[in-house]
């Protein structure tokens, strides 16, 4: 029997893998996998990481040096990978698609909510205050959507932004061919929209894709969308845009320095991250702790698939969901050895 070392273990994985499992021997770790606990992987055959888990060059080499040859990530993204010290040593494959409905409909309850205020009616009420002053908010309706990234989880955005009767506009680096979607570059994007949301991976070309420059261009009173990774907007940028009206509202399921906090009870803690602190105090902020994901349909896919990875993988099989270290943003290189259905090495 193979063991797995599963780092970040949370009550919800537990028990979502440990109802998947048929025939490997988890060792649950609450510590998240880091130069300092990367030695709680001794013995195992091969490591299942999160996405603020930390796959550096000093883990990869420790994990190397102990005999283990898998990362297994439970996610769809994979940018807290060093691929260039782990290519050669240790295969990494993720789970690509477990349900971009969940995402995609967290990210229009986060609009909605934004838009019409819900956060601060629900606070209201509680204390049997039923004033509506303050909570206007605008008919979607007709409005524009400009959607950056159109893989799984931005077309099923797109889908439930038609069925509220909007405009879709898109915006992908490798545009979807024959989906009917209207694309346009990132500066018409930024001109148009109503709503600007994200669905794109992070990569050193997404970086800041929200950025001063990218707020100058944008239409006042714009609403900023973001479940897909924290480091796609520029957190300060982005309190600017808001101090100044430039940006209606932000509903935010990731922040780009979210990796020591999120998916932790912070409540008894002083908050020295300032920058958070002061876009949590926004009224026109709607932030949640990385929970899009979170469906049971989701928790399930995610764990299948994992196994499914991890048999592959031991049974020598090709790895469906490898993560490609000589593909760039998804383009397969000349002579790939994903495209003759070869392990990455």
């Amino acid at each position: 029997m193979k063991t797995i070392a599963f780092f970040d273990a949370k009550p919800y994985d537990r028990e979502w893998f440990d109802h998947t499992n048929t025939h490997y021997d988890i060792r649950y770790l609450e510590s998240k996998l880091t130069p300092a606990t990367a030695r709680l992987a001794e013995g195992a055959d091969a490591v299942c990481a999160f996405v603020n888990d930390n796959g550096n060059a000093e883990v990869i080499d420790k994990l190397h040096a102990m005999g283990i040859r898998l990362i297994a990530m439970r996610s769809a993204g994979y940018s807290n990978v060093d691929f260039k010290a782990a290519y050669g040593k240790i295969n990494v494959v993720r789970v690509p698609a477990y349900s971009p409905h969940a995402v995609a409909e967290h990210a229009m309850g986060l609009l909605l909510t934004v838009n019409r205020k819900l956060h601060r009616a629900y606070n209201r009420t509680r204390d049997f205050n039923f004033s509506i002053a303050g909570l206007t908010g605008v008919d979607l309706y007709g409005k524009t959507v400009g959607v950056i990234g159109t893989g799984k989880i931005g077309r099923a955005f797109i889908d439930i932004c038609k069925g509220f009767g909007m405009r879709v506009i898109a915006y992908d680096a490798f545009p979807a061919k024959d989906a009917g979607i209207e694309y346009v570059t990132l500066d018409e994007l930024f001109s148009q929209s109503d709503v600007i949301s994200l669905h794109c991976p992070l990569t050193e070309q997404t970086r800041h894709i929200l950025n001063e420059d990218a707020f100058a261009k944008m239409k006042t009173g714009v609403f900023i969308i973001n479940t897909s990774r924290g480091a796609l907007v520029d957190t300060e940028a982005l309190l600017n845009a808001l101090n100044s009206g430039k940006v209606r509202g932000a509903g935010l399921d990731v922040y780009e320095e979210e990796a020591e906090l999120f998916f932790e009870d912070n409540s008894g803690n002083i908050m020295k991250d300032d920058v958070l602190a002061l876009l949590v105090s926004r009224p026109n902020v709607v932030l949640t702790s990385h929970q899009a994901f979170l469906t049971e349909e989701a928790l399930q896919n995610i764990a299948q698939t994992t196994f499914d990875n991890l048999d592959e993988f031991f049974e020598n099989k090709n790895l469906t969901n490898e993560v490609c270290y000589q593909c760039e943003l998804g383009k397969v290189v000349e002579n790939c050895r994903k495209t003759r259905k070869e392990r990455c090495f």
